[in-house]
């Protein structure tokens, strides 16, 4: 995975090739940008980490043409049940209904190895795409138009290369960070766990719960993961007098799996401590350094969001990252990408620590509280949530001036028609800058001529199999036009990494909407916009 002679001059040099880097080094090489990608490791870490993803997720992997290829090692999350003090269900996490918003299952699990030896293949199968493993980076230096890059070969040897940007996606100790002395902030939660990773004899499966579980007990708060096959996972809290390293040996995680497994039940997989914290950089970006993943934000994982959150800054921040290179856009594009995925992060990092907190409750009156407040908001039963409620939308950033209905959230994807076979959208408009306009009304024409006068949003007008809307993309379960009802638009200015710039509910405030993202796309704003500013 090594190429000697590929030249000293790159678009990107991406640092860390584990899923953020290998997932920002594809999407680049996708769009013909030259990129190497450098790892201090000689090879993929053959352990689970990470294990859960969502819909929003795969629908990357599906753009990016990989989901039949990662299909094998991803299932279904199951509902996660929370239980109190006394044993009780008090809370059940699971997943809205079908037909799926975003045309996947919206939550799964998945195995991280095979996976992230996909996302590698995938990168590399570009020819402007090369991995140099075994090599480190020592220093950074920044020039107006470039930086200068000083790694150090696995023979010891140092060189330098050249690149416009360099990605930094090498971990919670990131070098990029601190080479771009960019500081985290600290969003208070520091709590140390054991992670013991099993894999479970075919005759013990059903000695364990059938769903994902939190023991919320103030003696020891735990977590329980079905993953993968017969892979599952407890995440345990230490408590104070308990050393780190002491726990991790065989005989004493043994005796914290007493209560639903004996040695002889499975193979243990993984046993590693950890603290969990809740940490985000203050700026994502310095100059032509910019991170990624947790290089820039690390969270506890009672949600199960962490991979999530860094591959949602590589898809934010490379499309953007391609109008900058290719000049359609000026760097202050860039400025966004901190603005957008910092404040999400903080947003998400804020649930999830109230949910930790909720579980890591260790006083026992405190706890029963806990439970009777939960239910109490549960109407006297337990309380019913989805996780995909929890994930925030987008508040700040590249979107619309106008504060309208569903700006910032991610844009549904349906099932539609394509030549007699049934499809998800995606396959149909691509992933890019797009226009979506509900087919059923009847000034369509109008809409998509104005549309027209701006070719580089490819526009689609979508309506429910059946109505008799000619000229239209007919989609089978009714989720898109369910969508348009739901917010009163008549159309959507859809992002590549598919949040909503804005909608419209007229063709006045289309032809608004059109100009603006096409003002902002080259770093103009318009002053003849009709819209106002609305909070």
């Amino acid at each position: 995975m090594t190429t000697s002679s590929a030249p000293m001059y790159y678009d990107v040099l991406v640092v860390g090739f584990g899923p953020t880097g290998a997932v920002a080094a594809g999407l680049l090489g996708r769009l013909g940008h030259r990129v190497l990608v450098v790892d201090r490791l000689t090879g993929i870490y053959d352990k689970p980490r990470a294990i859960a993803l969502d819909h929003e997720i795969f629908r990357h992997f599906d753009n990016m043409g990989l989901a039949e290829a990662i299909a094998p090692h991803v299932e279904p999350f199951t509902a996660s049940e929370h239980f109190g003090t006394d044993g009780q269900l008090i809370r059940r996490v699971h997943m809205v209904a079908e037909p799926y918003p975003l045309g996947y299952t919206p939550s799964m699990v998945f195995s991280q190895p095979p996976v992230e030896a996909e996302l590698r293949r995938h990168a590399l199968s570009f020819a402007s795409v090369c991995a140099e493993l075994g090599v480190e980076l020592l220093d950074l230096a920044q020039r107006s138009d470039r930086v200068e890059a000083t790694l150090r070969d696995a023979d010891g040897q140092s060189r330098k290369v050249t690149a416009r940007y360099v990605l930094g996606c090498d971990g919670a100790s990131s070098t990029v960070r601190q080479i771009g002395r960019i500081a985290l902030e600290d969003l208070i939660f520091d709590e140390p766990w054991l992670v013991v990773d099993v894999r479970v004899n075919e005759g013990a499966l059903a000695k364990l719960p059938q769903n994902s579980a939190q023991f919320c007990n103030p003696a020891r708060p735990v977590s329980f993961l079905i993953g993968p096959k017969n892979h599952r996972r407890w995440e345990i809290m230490l408590l104070p007098d308990e050393d780190s390293k002491q726990m991790e040996r065989l005989e004493n995680v043994w005796s914290l799996l007493s209560p639903w497994l004996r040695p002889q039940d499975g193979e243990l997989w993984r046993a590693a401590s950890y603290r969990f914290h809740a940490l985000v950089a203050a700026n994502w970006r310095n100059g032509r350094i910019i991170i990624a993943g947790d290089a820039a934000h690390q969270q506890p994982p009672f949600i199960g969001q962490g991979m999530c959150q860094g591959l949602r800054d590589a898809t934010n921040l490379v499309w953007k990252l391609d109008c900058v290179l290719k000049g359609t856009s000026p760097e202050t594009l860039l400025d966004c990408y901190t603005a957008e995925r910092k404040q999400h992060v903080i947003e998400l990092t804020g649930k999830i620590k109230a949910i930790g907190q909720s579980i890591c409750e260790r006083d026992p009156a405190a706890a029963r509280r806990r439970d009777a407040q939960i239910l109490d908001q549960g109407g006297g039963k337990p309380l019913e949530i989805t996780r995909q409620e929890i994930i925030p939308p987008l508040r700040t950033g590249f979107l619309a001036e106008h504060v309208g209905a569903a700006r910032g959230t991610l844009f549904p994807q349906p099932m539609v028609l394509h030549g007699g076979a049934r499809c998800l959208l995606d396959k149909i408009t691509g992933p890019g800058l797009r226009v979506v306009i509900d087919g059923r009304r009847s000034d369509v024409p109008a809409l998509m001529a104005l549309c027209a006068a701006h070719p580089e949003l490819a526009a689609t007008a979508i309506a429910p199999s059946g109505v008799g809307a000619s000229n239209v993309l007919e989609e089978t379960d009714g989720v898109l036009a369910g969508w348009f009802d739901r917010y009163g638009v008549a159309a959507a200015i859809v992002r590549p990494d598919h949040y909503v710039f804005g909608t419209a509910q007229d063709a006045a405030e289309l032809d608004d909407l059109l100009r603006d993202v096409t003002a902002r796309l080259h770093g103009q704003p318009d002053p003849n916009l009709r819209m106002e500013k609305t909070a």
